[in-house]
């Protein structure tokens, strides 16, 4: 068994430092807010630290799950220094590919390995240990903190060198983005023909359109219920990413960045939190 910190414990990294202690390892936890820290031991039985340096003392692996670029670098600059010789520090933030490997070339320079670890699967993954992990960096760092992240882990993969994770996870949200897009349109299409929702996906689902969304989603998305796991906030920082990526490597995402607006749209109907399945409350927006 290892000895972890996970620093950042929102929605994902709560669940997720709660999988390392059911799996036998010794887990101390650090979150800005220290209330949620404190709460989180009491729930799980390791320890709650109050800053990043006295979390990551003694740790084998250190775990992050922030928010965007700029929380990633404000407390890797922090843990960087203060981590042991030969520990891993895995980012499972969505970031940038540029900061991964800015991050993992400080991590060399300390000692220390680094892998970019970016996740699929929402709150429900976390929640249920279900995520799709995306990682870069090198093969004997990999090979290390892979059975570790196996506790909250339904399928992970290196990809290839430092911000390959990255990458990676920007192709997973371009393929998100057009899919529900498609999918809403669909669904307000039958809608509007007069179809049952019902009949048309029983018939489709079993084709060519099939899709998780299809399978998980168009019956809230017909009920427009949207508060099932990744919000549109977070996605739309996502998409800011990949586009700003994109733009740097000569990638042509027309229809990412038209859904890209279109989650703007829904922003500005109030859906800020609402699942990214959301889009098609801005083709049924009344009056439209």
């Amino acid at each position: 068994m290892a000895s972890c910190t996970f620093l950042g414990l929102g929605v994902m990294g709560y669940p997720m430092a709660g999988h390392l202690k059911a799996a036998g390892h010794d887990v101390t936890v650090w979150n800005r807010t220290g209330a949620k820290s404190l709460a989180w031991a009491e729930e799980h039985g390791g320890q709650a630290a109050d800053t990043v340096e006295a979390a990551i003392a003694d740790a084998d692996l250190v775990m992050m799950c922030l928010g965007d670029d700029p929380d990633v670098l404000a407390i890797a600059e922090q843990a960087i220094p203060a981590m042991k010789p030969g520990a891993i520090l895995i980012d499972h933030t969505t970031a940038s590919a540029e900061l991964a490997r800015e991050l993992d070339m400080d991590a060399r320079d300390a000692g220390i390995g680094f892998i970019d670890a970016p996740v699929s699967g929402g709150q429900a993954g976390a929640e249920n240990g279900q995520l799709t992990i995306m990682c870069g960096g090198e093969p004997d760092t990999f090979a290390r903190a892979e059975p570790v992240m196996d506790a909250y882990a339904k399928a992970m993969s290196l990809i290839g060198p430092a911000g390959s994770g990255q990458l990676a996870k920007m192709v997973n949200q371009i393929c998100i983005a057009g899919v529900v897009q498609g999918l809403s349109e669909g669904l307000h299409f039958a809608k509007r023909a007069g179809l049952d929702p019902e009949l048309v996906i029983g018939a489709i689902s079993k084709g060519a359109a099939q899709s998780w969304q299809m399978e998980n989603r168009w019956e809230t998305m017909v009920a427009g219920k949207f508060d099932y796991g990744f919000a549109i906030d977070w996605m739309r920082k996502d998409l800011r990413i990949t586009l700003e990526e994109a733009r740097r490597n000569g990638a042509r995402l027309p229809v990412t960045a038209q859904v890209d607006q279109f989650y703007g749209d829904v922003q500005d109907m109030g859906g800020n939190r609402w699942d990214t399945s959301s889009l098609i409350a801005r083709l049924e927006k009344p009056g439209e």
